[in-house]
């Protein structure tokens, strides 16, 4: 059955030595004069509702929707400079264990459309999987452009597999690989399968409450294989 792959990046794809969240807090610091008010997790965040809780956490500096709005804008732009300043001195980007497999085997069959599925913006996704020598490996993706809302990331990823694979999406297998309860809960929503690996924040034990297909420990862990492309 055709497949539409679908990858996080962030404690999925790759540990990135904390440049993203540096470049959030850097951004904040230099552009609002508080790094304190994004303080909390980012895991399962996306870029959008990351800037926007921070934003709204300033109290009260905008009149309206749509002068926040104007604002997240500036900051994630602002933030994309930073990053990139972040990234180019980061000497922990590393690829997680079992991803360069999966990626081979991927690649290797006409069927499977391999993509991106995650809250990063495009450009930060670059920024973050170009560092770590992997940008190129994906031809597609949905991403936090696309909407501040996960599940609609992923349903746009997925329509543009559909798409590369020339595919109606209906006659498609959608698989999410993620790394927190968001991303499950995300691929949950839109009718997708999941592989969640316990290589960010959350262990097995904790991903396997919420009923993804397969929790392991990483995408090395060879009942991935089954998931990933049918079995």
């Amino acid at each position: 059955m055709p497949t539409i792959l679908l990858f996080d990046v962030d404690g999925t794809l790759v540990t990135t030595d904390g440049v993203g969240r540096r470049a959030i807090e850097k951004a904040f610091e230099r552009r609002h004069g508080r790094s304190d008010v994004v303080s909390f997790s980012f895991a399962g965040m996306t870029d959008k509702a990351i800037v926007r809780d921070g934003l709204l956490s300033l109290g009260g500096r905008f009149a309206s929707e749509t002068e926040l709005q104007a604002e997240m804008d500036a900051t994630l732009a602002f933030y994309l400079r930073v990053l990139e300043e972040e990234a180019a001195t980061a000497s922990g980007i590393r690829v997680h264990d079992g991803i360069m497999r999966a990626l081979d085997l991927a690649e290797a069959r006409p069927e499977v459309a391999l993509g991106l599925g995650t809250g990063n913006l495009r450009e930060g996704a670059r920024i973050k999987l170009g560092h770590a020598g992997i940008y190129h490996r994906f031809t597609f993706g949905g991403f936090g452009d696309d909407s501040i809302d996960r599940p609609e990331i992923l349903a746009s990823g997925a329509r543009r597999g559909a798409a590369q694979l020339g595919k109606p999406l209906e006659a498609c297998r959608v698989v999410v690989v993620g790394d927190t309860p968001k991303d499950i809960a995300a691929a949950q929503a839109i009718g997708a399968e999941c592989v969640a690996v316990a290589t960010g924040m959350h262990s097995v034990a904790e991903l396997e409450p919420h009923a993804p297909a397969l929790a392991c420990a990483t995408l090395a862990d060879p009942r991935a294989d089954a998931v990933l492309f049918g079995g």
